[in-house]
């Protein structure tokens, strides 16, 4: 499930990923009412129940109970019953909660949740709500191609919330003193690794200890560059493929050539960032946010990097569209749909406001939250168009079996079999094959 800071779908990927501390992620649970309790289907007046997880620093929390709060359905709706949802969990809150048909009418939750409740028949399909969107402007402003990456067969399982993306940034100091041009394919990658090398720096930033899962996103990033993936076009693992044994070749070829720390392989994000503060990190693969974990030196010399071409001529990484979801169990399908589009009109502040979320969905919220941010633009402009989910090669979707790969063991071993270099990739991608096939 996509969504956690540093990790999986079932993890917290994306808070730490769009530049939040880990305290953050501790922050305690809260509620604010603005109705009374519960609601069963089809129950006019009934409060109209959002839950919504900690994307951000305390600042999201106020000002998201602030803007639900704010909503005034019209006459029949219930107005809106707000709770934060904690990630420490969240998977077992959602799952009693939807089983008990006491959960949410609308929530956001991990990236994948959607597709695991999709399965139980428990999600109310956003077809509707889009065509509705088409009308009054929302539709087409969303990103590009951002949209279908959450259909699946029997409907809009979703609707984009934020953006975790991985990508990677480079010291442009440390370059020009090791006398090397910033990469823009496989080849000046290695050739700037190499400069940064006779400095006593690490050119393959990574990490993927305890708790973080960037090691592993980026691993798939280098196979997408490649035009390999894990899943072909029915959803099934499709691991070992000349694709991915060139692109897991070259990255072992990193590891012994000493481009990459020996440590990264059990490093969490804050050791990463300890090295990048210690100017022993030269490039890191990450996500938007790493300027807000590193300090003002380290941030200020920190620039976005352009999508590697990779030696199939093409250009590709991973992201994770997290997403909002409707539920069957509603006061009504109306209501819900009622709330999302008043909550999508308003939600601009989340990014304006500087609350610590991910990267917006919607082209306008882009253009007035980063007007003066080179870097956050750059990244929506040149990153964005080019990734794609779990789902690649076969599909640019994010569907049920992605929570096999998504922050789970048999992903965490490989990235730490790679790192390690002391395998050859046909042996590793075969191990992780047939562990996710039989997970």
């Amino acid at each position: 499930m996509a969504s956690l800071p540093s990790g999986s779908g079932f993890t917290r990927r994306t808070v730490l990923g769009a530049g939040v501390g880990a305290a953050a992620v501790g922050l305690l649970a809260a509620c604010s009412s603005s109705g009374g309790s519960g609601g069963g289907s089809g129950k006019a007046g009934q409060p109209l129940k959002f839950w919504n997880q900690p994307w951000g620093a305390p600042a999201f929390l106020a000002e998201d109970q602030r803007i639900s709060a704010a909503y005034k359905p019209k006459s029949g709706f219930g107005k809106v019953q707000y709770r934060q949802v904690q990630w420490a969990n969240f998977t077992q809150t959602y799952s009693t909660a939807v089983a008990a048909n006491t959960g949410p009418a609308v929530s956001s939750g991990g990236g994948t949740t959607a597709f695991l409740f999709e399965s139980q028949g428990k999600i109310a399909y956003a077809d509707d709500l889009l065509e509705s969107w088409k009308k009054n402007g929302i539709y087409d402003d969303f990103l590009p191609g951002l949209v279908d990456t959450l259909k699946v067969k029997n409907g809009q399982a979703a609707v984009p919330y934020n953006l975790d993306m991985r990508l990677f940034w480079f010291r442009k100091d440390l370059l020009e003193k090791a006398g090397v041009e910033a990469p823009t394919d496989w080849d000046s990658f290695e050739a700037a690794c190499k400069g940064l090398k006779k400095l006593g720096v690490y050119g393959y930033g990574t990490y993927s200890g305890a708790g973080a899962f960037t090691g592993g996103h980026t691993l798939i990033c280098h196979m997408i560059n490649n035009g390999g993936g894990l899943f072909d076009g029915d959803q099934n693992v499709d691991v070992v493929t000349p694709e991915n044994i060139e692109a897991m070749e070259w990255v072992i070829g990193l590891v012994k050539n000493g481009y990459v720390d020996p440590r990264a392989g059990t490093y969490t994000s804050a050791n990463a960032y300890a090295q990048m503060n210690a100017n022993k990190f030269g490039m890191i693969w990450d996500g938007a946010g790493t300027p807000a974990n590193v300090n003002k030196t380290v941030a200020d010399n920190l620039e976005v990097g352009t999508p590697l071409t990779g030696p199939s001529g093409k250009k590709g990484a991973l992201y994770f569209p997290n997403n909002i979801m409707m539920y069957k169990n509603t006061p009504s399908q109306e209501a819900s749909e009622a709330f999302l589009t008043y909550y999508y009109q308003n939600m601009k502040t989340l990014w304006t406001k500087k609350t610590g979320i991910g990267l917006p969905p919607l082209q306008s919220i882009v253009k007035a939250a980063y007007a003066d941010d080179p870097k956050s633009t750059a990244i929506i402009q040149n990153w964005q168009p080019i990734s794609k989910t779990f789902g690649a090669p076969g599909q640019n979707t994010v569907f049920l079996n992605v929570t096999k790969v998504d922050g789970t063991q048999p992903m965490i071993n490989f990235a730490q079999t790679i790192l390690a270099g002391k395998t050859d990739a046909k042996t590793a991608l075969t191990t992780l094959q047939n562990a996710v096939k039989s997970a």
